[in-house]
């Protein structure tokens, strides 16, 4: 079932696509996570840029690496753009070699762990706004990932039951900063400035029920200017999606309304293929039977 919110002159409402009509629907991903007043002022702030809403506004935000391939294609792409020098020495390994060089790959930890960041909730934005680069940055990126949202809260949950938690999924696209990125994840603390200035997620939600038997199937393409220079599949995820969330609930009381993201899918960043945005492009990400994003990118 896919899901929307609308303003109305009543307030906010949530609807669900039926028959070809949108009929009103309980609010069933996460309930109110913060006062009417508040989701309100956030909406009518979207509506001044974009037609659409949120389906829901998220409580947090979680995002996850679970795809290796990324890692080293975007590393890859990092070098071969910012430093061309070490970029040659890596390039000549791999000839070599015919394996990835050594710090493309995730740090061990890929390995023993999910691992996450957690990035800014409250700067997401709908499908249609437009978008513009931070101040401070000259290599803005996008990342389509898979999106998630609780429906239950957990604690210390079992990956069955963290999975039974899920209530919806959407597309998520993680902006980025790459040129301030790679001294920022140097620093030890992670992602800031980099991240955190804006996230945008599909007008609409898909229901578990939908998307949770195919989510290692799942595919989709990255469009530029209406032409597709990327196809993205989720299979290959190091971790299971309950398995994320168990993780994640160690010790720590997950609520619903929080936002958990897979990571960026393979190919589904313009780092990874050398598509970089550039201000007048038309950016459109699509991930089958889950959701769409697209952003005009403006001065």
């Amino acid at each position: 079932m896919r899901i929307r919110r609308v303003r109305t002159d009543a307030g906010l409402q949530t609807q669900h696509l039926q028959d070809g009509r949108w009929l009103p629907q309980p609010d069933t991903l996460g309930g109110r996570a913060f006062s009417d007043e508040w989701e309100l002022a956030m909406a009518d702030r979207h509506l001044q840029h974009s037609d659409q809403l949120l389906p829901f506004q998220p409580l947090s935000f979680r995002d996850f690496l679970l795809f290796e391939r990324h890692n080293v294609d975007a590393s890859r792409g990092l070098v071969r753009r910012f430093h061309p020098g070490q970029y040659r020495l890596a390039a000549t390994f791999e000839r070599l070699t015919r394996r990835p060089f050594p710090l493309f790959r995730p740090k061990p930890l890929f390995d023993r762990q999910p691992i996450y960041y957690l990035g800014n909730h409250l700067t997401f934005v709908p499908s249609g706004t437009p978008v513009s680069f931070p101040a401070y940055s000259r290599a803005l990126d996008f990342e389509l990932e898979l999106g998630f949202v609780l429906v239950r809260p957990l604690l210390d949950a079992t990956p069955a039951e963290a999975e039974a938690a899920i209530g919806a999924f959407m597309l998520v696209n993680d902006f980025s900063a790459r040129d301030v990125q790679r001294a920022e994840m140097a620093s030890g603390l992670g992602p800031q400035k980099s991240k955190h200035f804006l996230s945008s997620m599909s007008a609409t939600a898909v229901t578990a029920d939908e998307v949770l038997p195919r989510t290692s199937s799942l595919s989709g393409s990255v469009r530029i200017n209406g032409t597709t220079v990327s196809t993205v599949s989720s299979a290959g995820m190091r971790w299971s999606l309950g398995e994320v969330l168990a993780h994640a609930s160690r010790s720590e009381q997950l609520l619903p309304g929080e936002l958990f993201a897979t990571g960026t899918l393979p190919g589904g960043s313009g780092m990874e293929t050398g598509n970089w945005l550039r201000p007048g492009d038309t950016l459109s990400l699509s991930l089958d039977g889950v959701g769409e994003v697209e952003h005009a990118i403006v001065d």
